[in-house]
């Protein structure tokens, strides 16, 4: 037997995720839309919008197209928010690693994913660097930093706008997330733009 809500059914846009969660962004202008707990640095809903573009604009002059992946291997920050929406609005799929991870892991997940990129922080980089070359990721990136990876501030540089990518909601992933390996290897969990958009 099916229950079914006395609500009405939810009708659930059909789109790619970044534009919906963006639409009202530049309603919000200058309120905070994030905030780093610790040091207080806010980034607005418009600049929000506009690093987003930026970095899915540095993305595709970097060659990421539709369906490539990203691998975030960085705790929670503003930043991460930023490439997270910058690689779906350039059609690519994050997959987002848990900054525990040993080197090993690491690899083994963006070789699995078949990550193009990796994104990391300073404080990652020992384990980053060697796993991203293990995986043969083809650049790496760091948050507020630089050294053996190239900032993320390149990404950022310019006025290029994102690309124009036809996604299938319902069919193109947007994360790539890794379960924990319980029963054996962990294994990405294909989240679809329309699964996110849904949630």
């Amino acid at each position: 037997m099916v229950i079914r809500s006395p609500f009405g059914e939810i009708q659930v846009p059909d789109g790619a995720l970044t534009p919906f969660v963006l639409e009202r962004a530049a309603t919000f202008g200058e309120r905070p839309a994030l905030v780093d707990g610790p040091s207080g640095r806010r980034i607005t809903y418009a600049q929000l919008g506009e690093l987003v573009t930026r970095c899915a604009g540095g993305l595709a002059r970097r060659g990421l197209g539709r369906g490539d992946a990203v691998g975030i291997f960085s705790p929670n920050l503003p930043e991460y928010a930023v490439v997270f929406h910058g690689v779906a609005l350039a059609g690519g799929t994050c997959t987002t690693v848990n900054p525990l991870y040993t080197e090993d892991e690491l690899a083994f997940q963006l070789r699995d994913a078949g990550a193009r990129f990796l994104v990391t922080v300073p404080a990652l980089l020992e384990r980053a660097l060697p796993a991203a070359q293990r995986a043969s990721v083809e650049e790496a990136f760091v948050i507020h930093g630089d050294g053996d990876a190239t900032p993320l501030a390149a990404l950022l540089d310019g006025d290029a706008g994102a690309p124009a990518v036809e996604l299938d909601p319902a069919a193109d992933l947007v994360s790539l997330p890794y379960s924990s390996g319980t029963t054996g290897l962990p294994k990405g969990v294909m989240l679809t733009h329309r699964n996110l958009v849904a949630n």
